[in-house]
């Protein structure tokens, strides 16, 4: 990945950031983030607020486009809405159900695959992180000084069909929840659909 992907992906996976702070990151100068981030600006890329972080003082944050995050996987969406207006129409909503209860069964059997050889729920959620991120989510865990554990998604390969039936949503969360074990709850607190720069899990040991 060169240094102008960098940029987009440090967009992507941290949010808003200042020119600054992506200069550290990136092992730049400001001015060269700068160049970095006014020449996506030009292609429509990226766009910036003024934030005021200290009295007369506002800082520049640079954050991406809708253009911007459209460069990242979405799993065909065109394609995947009209399947979906498709099977609805051919089947009614109980063919949707169908439709939602098989793709959970299937993502479910391949999570417990891949989580099979972990032990510990540390160990179960790095595992699943790990199929999230194969899948094109984008995953990452942070863990808390509490116990529990983020489980952070910067993107969501299949948004345009959650946007037009969050059954796929309540799906994976259920999903989550069952291949994680009963030694812990799993609950969303940040949303895509909602309006959030992300997905968040908090998962929690019993």
């Amino acid at each position: 990945m060169n240094t102008a992907e960098q940029t987009l992906f440090l967009l992507k996976t941290r949010g808003p950031q200042t020119a600054q702070q992506l200069a550290g990151l990136l092992d730049l100068t400001s001015m060269g983030a700068r160049r970095q981030l006014e020449s996506w600006q030009e292609k429509g890329l990226v766009t910036y607020e003024e934030v005021a972080d200290k009295p007369g003082r506002p800082s520049r944050r640079w954050l991406l486009t809708d253009a911007g995050h459209a460069r990242f996987p979405d799993r065909h969406a065109d394609l995947t809405l009209q399947l979906i207006d498709q099977v609805r129409g051919l089947f009614g909503d109980a063919g949707l159900d169908k439709l939602i209860g098989a793709r959970e069964a299937a993502s479910e059997q391949q999570y417990r695959q891949h989580l099979q050889a972990s032990d510990t729920l540390p160990q179960r959620v790095a595992a699943l992180v790990q199929a999230r991120t194969t899948e094109g989510y984008m995953a990452e865990v942070e863990a808390q000084d509490d116990g529990s554990m983020l489980l952070i998604e910067n993107h969501c390969p299949i948004c345009a069909a959650a946007r037009q039936c969050q059954k796929f949503c309540r799906s994976e969360l259920d999903v989550f929840q069952r291949v994680l074990g009963p030694e812990c709850s799993v609950g969303r607190v940040e949303h895509m659909l909602n309006g959030a720069r992300r997905c968040v899990y908090v998962i929690k040991p019993l």
